[in-house]
């Protein structure tokens, strides 16, 4: 199996079918693939070899879309991007990952010097728009300068795409996904899915995100069309919802919060949504209510997975998304094992324990990463045995229904962006002044989670909350920096070994909460 194979099925069958739209630009599946074989033959022309890897730093567009089609294409590996990363960010996933061409559009095309400056082997900058100070081609230049190339045959086995996570020891993970990875989860997605010939989805999520680009794969698969909206902004995403009779979507929850807040949410035109799929983190039971209050007629899914499994383990289907009746109840739940995925519940010994005990969720299946780009030691500490440990705690009910009680690793998910206490405490760290510091989690009304620091400082020096985030915002993304801080006067607790005891400085945050996750 491969991703690009979708491509040629859909030229088969519906040449003069639209295959995305953005802005004013529409393209048929005709258009679309001559486009991306053309675009692979520029990157041929450019030097790319067999498994070279391909970055992208963009907004979404339709030509993030052929990029991320172009690179497998032509043989390559494409590494999506943060584009909230910092600069130096960047250039650690680039230099880690050894990738030789990035993609850069108008909103980063100022990035280019910099990574220059940072990476250390040569670069070759593609401008997906405009031309910019240090580009050395641009993405419509390439295409019509370049003849179609066949399709470069990749084998189920080799690494489509390397998708970049923050690191629990502070070192950003590029999670190595097979083709066989990627077309395991779009067909694990599409036996839950309804489709039909007037599938229209909008991609309103960052395209970066491994949810949204397992749906540029899945739609893909299933001839739809693809919209595109530069970023997610409420009002935008209701407009293009109703503009472009938008059938199927994924969100954050945080971002459906703000949809359904909107203030004149009755007058936008939501009647052609069908499915709105979700994930990233667990959906809030207020916002779940108002959700089935006001779209009544869409079907929501709970999607729960990790950039580790490409990403899906678990769905919730619409028929428990209710709030009365026999099948209420499960609102709470990630749901159940996607098709051909086992899931475990496990003890610290690796023993599988009682329907209702909270252990840790293991998952095995065609769709596990095939490991850590370059950390052969984490990716056996991660998979053993076939089975990926997700440093997720929960409990399974008697139905193999999941419900994510904890974190056992070390992670917050804000506004569904993961970040990894010890990269955010690495950063504070190099603030002189603080001596000890912890960085926890703690419910967030709007973000789920917010990212929270308690902080000791040297010799009880004084210092301020915002002396402390403008540090971090200097050597971090913004979203990783702590969005409140509490200074202490007294040491940190510590355990027996001397690691800090984050459960006793959550435990004030958590109190009276059912669970100790957002």
């Amino acid at each position: 199996m491969r991703v690009t194979q979708a491509l040629i099925r859909n030229l088969q069958q519906k040449p003069k079918a639209i295959a995305t739209i953005f802005g004013d630009r529409r393209t048929t599946w005709e258009e679309l693939v001559e486009r991306i074989s053309k675009l692979a033959s520029g990157l041929l022309k450019c030097g790319l070899q067999t498994q070279d890897r391909v970055a992208i730093v963009s907004l979404n567009s339709d030509k993030y879309l052929e990029t991320l089609f172009a690179a497998p294409w032509a043989g390559g590996v494409i590494v999506p991007i943060n584009y909230r990363w910092s600069a130096p960010e960047i250039a650690f996933a680039l230099n880690d990952s050894g990738t030789k061409f990035v993609f850069l559009d108008d909103e980063f095309g100022g990035l280019a010097s910099d990574l220059r400056k940072l990476v250390n082997h040569e670069l070759t900058i593609i401008a997906l728009e405009s031309e910019f100070l240090g580009s050395d081609a641009t993405h419509e230049k390439l295409i019509a300068a370049s003849d179609s190339v066949p399709e470069f045959h990749n084998n189920g086995d080799d690494i489509s795409g390397i998708f970049y996570t923050g690191g629990t020891t502070g070192r950003s993970k590029g999670v190595m996904l097979t083709h066989e990875n990627h077309m395991s989860n779009t067909f694990q997605s599409a036996a839950l899915m309804e489709t039909s010939d007037g599938m229209n989805y909008l991609h309103a999520a960052p395209a970066f995100h491994i949810a949204d680009a397992e749906f540029f794969y899945t739609i893909t698969q299933l001839a739809g069309c693809h919209v595109f909206v530069s970023r997610f902004e409420p009002q935008t995403c209701a407009e293009a919802i109703g503009k472009h009779a938008i059938s199927d979507i994924i969100l954050v929850p945080t971002m459906i919060q703000m949809l359904l807040a909107l203030p004149e949410f009755s007058s936008y035109n939501f009647s052609s949504l069908k499915h709105l799929y979700y994930g990233a983190s667990p959906m809030p039971e207020a916002v779940a209510g108002e959700l089935i209050e006001k779209l009544p007629h869409v079907k929501a899914y709970h999607l729960y997975g990790q950039t580790e499994s490409a990403p899906l383990l678990t769905s919730l289907d619409p028929s428990y998304h209710v709030t009365t009746g026999p099948l209420a109840g499960r609102l709470r739940s990630a749901g159940r094992a996607m098709p051909a995925v086992e899931i475990k519940i496990i003890d610290e010994g690796g023993n599988e324990v009682p329907r209702g005990t909270i252990g840790e969720i293991i998952a095995r299946g065609p769709n596990i990463m095939k490991g850590y780009w370059g950390q052969e030691k984490l990716t056996q500490e991660t998979i053993r045995n076939g089975w990926l440990h997700t440093g997720d705690a929960a409990h399974m009910d008697e139905e193999g229904f999941i419900f994510i009680s904890d974190r056992l690793k070390d992670m917050i998910i804000s506004g569904g962006e993961n970040v990894y206490s010890a990269e955010v405490e690495n950063a504070m760290y190099q603030h002189p002044k603080v001596a000890q510091c912890a960085v926890i989690g703690v419910p967030d009304e709007k973000w789920g989670e917010r990212v929270h620091a308690i902080v000791l400082t040297e010799n009880d020096e004084k210092i301020s909350p915002e002396e402390l985030m403008s540090h971090c915002r200097a050597l971090i993304a913004d979203f990783k920096c702590p969005r409140s801080i509490t200074l202490r006067t007294e040491p940190l607790p510590l355990s027996g070994a001397g690691k800090v005891l984050k459960t006793e400085l959550r435990k004030p945050f958590w109190k009276g909460l059912k669970k100790a996750v957002n």
